[in-house]
């Protein structure tokens, strides 16, 4: 049986949740109807449900939701990464300070050559600093939570985050385009229907 671990970006990014329905809540019930015909596991560590739970109001489909989706924390102190991962990691934090600093120097160089700040100057760095220092990267707890629970299940992760698919990969766990989550699911339902139908 295949496992899937869901990261929030499958809920809430909207180019990939547009695949389930127009609406939050429609694309909710149709992820689990999906999820109760396709013959497959859903995973989802805590930190990940609690980050998901502020970001959409699950009050009328949490226990729907809860009966799906296995809410379980990766075993972090049993897990063991190699260390190359982890120096491969510093590396880029480091070359992304160094991206952001340079960023910040040529805003700074920018901002002084001008007699008023102009409002555009401190939005521009903000993008481009938060674009040099977040994007591709895992930066948040709950990204942690979800490549691990994935590498220890041996299941498949389905994020639309390019740091945490790049984390991923780099350690061997298996991925699915979260683009075509709701496809997968079908094929796995079809698949499970016709042989069911064959007995």
């Amino acid at each position: 049986m295949r496992r899937f671990v869901l990261d929030t970006s499958v809920f809430t990014n909207p180019h990939v949740f547009g695949q389930f329905g127009e609406d939050p809540q429609e694309g909710l019930q149709t992820f689990l109807r999906l999820a109760q015909r396709c013959p497959a596991e859903f995973y989802m560590p805590l930190s990940v449900y609690e980050e998901f739970r502020t970001m959409r109001d699950l009050e009328e489909l949490a226990a729907d939701f809860e009966t799906v989706v296995w809410i379980r924390s990766p075993r972090r102190f049993t897990l063991t990464i190699p260390s190359d991962i982890l120096y491969e990691f510093i590396d880029e934090v480091r070359h992304r300070i160094d991206r952001g600093l340079r960023i910040a120097e040529e805003h700074t160089k920018r901002a002084g050559a001008a007699a008023d700040m102009p409002p555009e100057i401190i939005t521009q760095l903000r993008e481009r600093f938060r674009e040099a220092m977040r994007k591709g990267l895992v930066d948040s707890r709950e990204d942690v939570d979800a490549v691990l629970l994935a590498l220890e299940l041996d299941a498949e992760l389905a994020s639309a985050d390019q740091g945490m698919r790049k984390l991923g990969n780099r350690m061997g766990i298996k991925l699915v385009t979260a683009d075509y989550l709701r496809r997968v699911m079908e094929n796995l339902a079809e698949a499970e229907s016709s042989r069911g139908a064959g007995n």
